[in-house]
């Protein structure tokens, strides 16, 4: 038999202006991404996309917002905010099949389409809608989508060979779109959109394109500047075109680029090969294991793995996008569209 509980009225009208006080005051936060920015949901489900094993999690060294997936991630945790993002996620939904389990952009729309009944289950809809207006949203999805179905070439060499690089963009595009007009209609406001990084410039890239020699791997890269031009077409007429929105694009392409290429200048010593290395010129070959070779300071170094710049980097990164300018973060930075109303 369901519970039934009554209110005494004072008592709820006491509860819904401190949930309202809540919803006015709380800045929360919500991740979609890929491996980039998963902080364990993957964990959750059969996956050969994780990172919970030696060394990974060395570099962690402040509080997360947590995974959807954990069993802790309820109650009044949820409204400070949760991560969907997954390892081997992508825009499409077939992108990253190679991992088994992952948890594609859809689907995590979907977990957040759960966690917003739930807070407006707690909170009432008119607070609940405040606190999301208030909220902070973040995706940084699009990677995979390229490096998995257009640039492995076991997997991807028929693609190519069948389907340009416009076209390929176009749908993924347009795919993009769909979703991030569906989460701004579930109450979403402040989302920023972070574009695909220098891929050919990872190691693993490197490493499968020995013909590039110490360069950046030109395909790649010119396949991610292809992307990311139309994502900032996406992002202009996403601002023009739902009300009340402020869609902003991180550049995160142009900033990692400039710290490859000044690596010294930010106290880098490589900005080409992994401090997690498994094997190979770049240690781009193996993922990041307990039998992979450890260098000996991780600090030193632009790429944790074959994939993933390190926490050193990384840390530069969110500076410049917390308080950088326009051509690194348009048409606000990140400390901007939090003081925005």
């Amino acid at each position: 038999m369901s519970h039934v509980i009554i209110y005494d009225d004072e008592v709820f009208a006491n509860e819904r202006h401190e949930a309202e006080v809540f919803a006015e005051n709380v800045t929360a936060n919500f991740v979609f991404g890929d491996s980039l920015v998963d902080v364990g949901n993957n964990n959750y489900i059969p996956s050969l996309s994780k990172a919970n094993f030696y060394p990974n999690g060395q570099e962690v060294g402040f509080n997360f917002t947590p995974p959807y997936l954990a069993p802790t991630t309820s109650g009044p945790v949820v409204l400070q905010g949760v991560n969907y993002a997954s390892g081997g996620g992508g825009i499409l939904n077939d992108t990253g099949k190679i991992f088994g389990g992952r948890i594609n952009m859809d689907a995590q729309l979907d977990n957040f389409a759960n966690t917003r009944q739930y807070i407006i289950t707690r909170l009432g809809e008119a607070a609940a809608m405040r606190l999301l207006e208030n909220a902070l949203f973040s995706v940084t999805m699009g990677s995979n989508d390229f490096i998995n179905n257009y640039l492995t070439s076991v997997l991807s060499t028929a693609k190519q060979l069948t389907v340009p690089p416009e076209k390929f963009v176009g749908v993924v595009i347009l795919k993009y779109k769909i979703q991030l007009t569906r989460l701004h209609n579930m109450g979403a406001r402040k989302i920023i959109v972070v574009n695909i990084g220098p891929i050919g410039c990872i190691p693993y890239q490197r490493e499968i394109n020995p013909s590039a020699g110490n360069k950046c791997v030109n395909f790649p890269n010119e396949l991610a500047q292809l992307f990311n031009n139309q994502l900032r077409i996406l992002v202009t007429q996403l601002n023009s075109k739902l009300i009340g929105s402020k869609f902003v694009y991180a550049d995160v392409y142009e900033i990692v680029q400039d710290i490859i290429q000044n690596y010294s200048s930010y106290g880098f010593e490589s900005a080409n090969s992994a401090y997690c290395s498994g094997g190979g010129r770049f240690g781009g070959i193996i993922p990041c294991g307990p039998s992979s070779k450890i260098c000996a300071d991780r600090s030193k170094y632009v790429f944790w793995d074959p994939y993933h710049p390190s926490d050193a980097a990384n840390i530069v990164v969110a500076k410049r996008l917390l308080d950088g300018k326009s051509a690194e973060i348009w048409p606000m930075n990140v400390r901007q569209l939090l003081a925005s109303s």
